[in-house]
């Protein structure tokens, strides 16, 4: 093999690739709640890529374990408590968490250096009401499309996507419509 085949980068930059990252680095509930269990090791909180807040239940552990050999009595409850405390918030903060990370990492790979979400960017969708909509204008798109299945009166689907925007002809609506020119062009030059 030759030297400069070497040096290719045959994994690209496309968006397979930024597919392939996303599925990679995502984080899901499951394992999250799963190492919320050994809360006082702070697996959860390194999963979720928040390593300050593992190493804050590292240390409450260890302030536990050293209160407790060291002082008699109940003062190892106030780190412990402390620990519980958080574990608790944390049954919440953990489903937020995955939702603002898994969306910040879809932005960072999807966005372009310099570019800015717009404005009050939420996700997909800004409302339930729009992704009723265009759920809605989807169905029934796809109902038109189906073998002998009238769509809605006088409208024309065909030209149009789900947003209503004017979309790319299809290759074969492409090819169809070369067929039509050149079927135009030698009936009116007389070239059958």
């Amino acid at each position: 093999m030759r030297k400069a085949w070497k040096e290719l980068d045959l994994e690209g930059g496309g968006l397979q690739a930024i597919n392939a990252k996303l599925a990679a680095e995502m984080r899901a509930r499951p394992p999250a709640y799963i190492a919320w269990i050994l809360f006082p090791l702070g697996l959860h909180r390194f999963y979720l890529r928040e390593p300050l807040g593992g190493m804050g239940f590292v240390g409450l552990s260890v302030a536990t374990l050293i209160v407790a050999w060291l002082l008699a009595g109940w003062w190892w409850l106030i780190p412990a408590g402390a620990m519980l405390g958080w574990a608790a918030f944390d049954l919440v903060w953990i489903d937020r968490r995955v939702t603002d990370y898994n969306k910040e990492l879809r932005k960072q790979l999807f966005l372009r250096k310099g570019h800015k979400p717009p404005q009050d960017y939420r996700g997909r969708y800004t409302s339930d009401e729009d992704a009723q909509r265009e759920l809605a204008e989807y169905q029934s798109i796809k109902e038109g499309e189906r073998a002998g299945h009238p769509g809605p009166a006088g409208a024309n689907r065909r030209d149009r996507d789900v947003g209503g925007k004017r979309r790319m002809p299809s290759f074969n609506e492409q090819e169809a419509m070369l067929r039509q020119m050149r079927s135009r062009k030698n009936s009116e030059t007389g070239d059958d």
